[in-house]
């Protein structure tokens, strides 16, 4: 079964990107067969791979216009990517007469999911149509947080919408996964707080923490994730013992 991800925090700054670019490649490195998509206006997913406007035509804004369908664009192997466009920032708006315009990724998704274990959506940081309709498709929610209280507090938000959709749109949809970004073990506030989002999401925080390295702000500049980029890096290793946790929830998933 398809596992479907929504990357999301409508705080910015948290290395959402950088996590769903690094996850989806290293499992593309266990061989699991993984579709990224940018649903994010930035299209900082689509840049950190080398891929810009000018060399492709099939974007998700185009897609969800109804221009085309969902053309991804390889890779290697395992992994594939569906690009975004700066244009995206007004999807929005230009979708908000449509019927049933939550459902509109979900049924584009749909068509081409079962060619993938796992499909990552790269959210923006808000938490608008785009988001919704990454929801709706999702059956799961990774939360990247930085290990400050302001990140905490902002937290509210975002489990109230996943709240509405699942009661009102996708009953599926589940918060499966949170992880903390840019942490550093020396500082007692890190500890800390960490401490107090293990209280509210217990078995749902992931036991890898994703330090602050420079060769993941490097890596995008190259084109290329951290695997190819520095794979002895502390960056690496750290997105390495995370993507072997979700590949240990894959029988749990899949029950």
């Amino acid at each position: 079964m398809t596992r479907i991800i929504a990357v999301s925090n409508h705080k910015g700054g948290v290395g959402k990107t950088t996590s769903v670019v690094n996850i989806g490649a290293g499992l593309a490195t266990k061989k699991r067969k993984v579709l990224l998509v940018d649903m994010d206006p930035q299209a900082n997913l689509t840049l950190s791979f080398g891929i810009s406007e000018t060399n492709t035509e099939n974007t998700i804004y185009k897609a969800l216009l109804g221009e085309c369908e969902l053309v991804p664009i390889k890779v290697n192997k395992y992994l594939d990517v569906v690009p975004a466009e700066l244009d995206l920032s007004g999807a929005e708006s230009e979708l908000a007469a449509e019927a049933g315009r939550e459902f509109i990724f979900a049924e584009l998704l749909d068509k081409i999911k079962d060619n993938y274990d796992y499909v990552i959506i790269d959210c923006p940081p808000s938490l608008g149509l785009l988001t919704v309709n990454a929801f709706t498709a999702a059956s799961e929610v990774f939360i990247p947080l930085q290990p400050h209280y302001l990140a905490i507090k902002g937290l509210t938000k975002i489990i109230e919408v996943i709240n509405k959709i699942k009661k009102r749109l996708n009953k599926g949809l589940e918060i499966t996964g949170v992880f903390v970004t840019t942490y550093d073990r020396r500082k007692i506030l890190h500890r800390d707080v960490l401490g107090t989002i293990r209280t509210y999401f217990q078995d749902r925080v992931f036991n890898a923490k994703i330090r602050d390295n420079i060769a993941l702000a490097e890596a995008p500049s190259a084109g290329v994730d951290i695997f190819s980029y520095n794979p002895e890096c502390n960056g690496a290793a750290d997105y390495m013992q995370l993507v072997k946790e979700i590949i240990k929830m894959e029988k749990k998933i899949n029950q």
